[in-house]
């Protein structure tokens, strides 16, 4: 920010003049040029700020709508999306996510706080390592909130994409993700729930999509767990990010109630989803057999493992790598109602 001009004594204070800053026009025309001398360095620049989120977001995103789709039977939708459609329709998800998830990205790690938080833990990414200035990375993003609008008006997901905007602003601009833990969560437990249900809208078509989202099915249901899931649990990825946050103010779980207490607030929450949201599918009322009680009881173990990992293995590598497998654990809870609708068609 520009200094006050009455921090300087004894010269008045229409004297001082403000930093100027290139108009937003300025700017466009500067990128523009930048991204035609050096097109593959610009490419790769707005790669880096997705790259760290392509397995929480884009993965989960995915594996959501395909996983859901595939599994629509489950949601009582009759008829069924064929495989076949459910798999043509990836690109244009992936699509759909990335779109959505990138001017997020750019809007967070423009932000001083985060350009210093990254300096610490991602020095890799865009703005620490000076690919881009703050300035263009405002233009970019800028650029592709109007492409995420777009594509969500012409193909689907347009409540999602608007939420999205408007979650964004409230975790960068205000500053929601720093002063709460729990404002900080909430914002990640809703947004999950609007890159998911914006998958598996894309994925399954508006006609369908209604049945999905109708007020006596599960579809809405099962949405709401997975955001709760998000919520109590998707602080593992703050474990390992201490430092950084410290050092920008920021009040996440492990800083608020102390490390120790976050990782037994964490093992808890996952264990508790791990035999809860198998059971809302029926896990344990399909017998001792079946590929539902098979994939319940892997949830329920690679819950087991992510809780003790979590509360065993402190160090800041080791909790990278817990983070990746709750990741894993998350998509494979998408594919309970996939697994429920092949053991009652089937009887395995």
């Amino acid at each position: 920010m520009t200094p006050m001009a009455t921090d300087v004594p004894g010269i008045p204070r229409h004297r001082h003049q403000a930093v100027k800053r290139p108009l937003p026009v300025q700017r466009l025309l500067s990128l523009m040029n930048h991204a035609a001398e050096q097109p593959g360095h610009v490419i790769h620049s707005i790669w880096l700020f997705t790259y760290s989120d392509l397995k929480t977001i884009i993965a989960t995103s995915f594996g959501f709508g395909l996983l859901t789709s595939m599994g629509a039977a489950s949601f009582g939708i009759d008829p069924a999306p064929a495989w076949s459609f459910c798999f043509q329709r990836v690109p244009l998800v992936l699509l759909w996510a990335w779109l959505n998830l990138l001017p997020f990205t750019i809007d967070n790690q423009r932000q001083p706080d985060a350009i210093m938080e990254d300096s610490i833990n991602k020095p890799w990414r865009t703005m620490p390592s000076k690919r881009m200035t703050p300035e263009h990375a405002q233009v970019v993003m800028f650029i592709f909130y109007a492409l995420a609008l777009v594509t969500s008006i012409r193909f689907g997901g347009l409540a999602q994409c608007i939420t999205l905007i408007g979650l964004g602003f409230w975790y960068n601009d205000a500053r929601g993700a720093d002063f709460s833990c729990i404002i900080r969560n909430l914002i990640n437990g809703l947004g999950f729930m609007c890159y998911t249900s914006g998958a598996v809208q894309l994925e399954l078509g508006p006609s369908q999509w209604q049945s999905f989202i109708r007020p006596d099915g599960l579809g809405l249901p099962w949405l709401a767990i997975i955001g709760l899931i998000v919520f109590t649990t998707v602080h593992t990825q703050d474990l390992y990010d201490q430092a950084g946050d410290s050092a920008r103010g920021r009040k996440t779980l492990p800083l608020v109630i102390g490390d120790a207490n976050a990782r037994w607030v964490t093992a808890a929450f996952m264990l508790f989803w791990g035999i809860v949201s198998p059971c809302y599918w029926g896990w344990l009322q399909t017998g001792q057999s079946g590929v539902l009680f098979w994939s319940g009881a892997y949830m329920a173990a690679l819950a087991c493992i992510i809780a003790g990992r979590t509360l065993m293995l402190r160090s800041v590598p080791a909790d990278k790598t817990t983070f990746l497998l709750w990741n894993l654990w998350l998509v494979s809870q998408y594919a309970l109602p996939l697994c429920a609708g092949l053991g009652r068609a089937g009887g395995v």
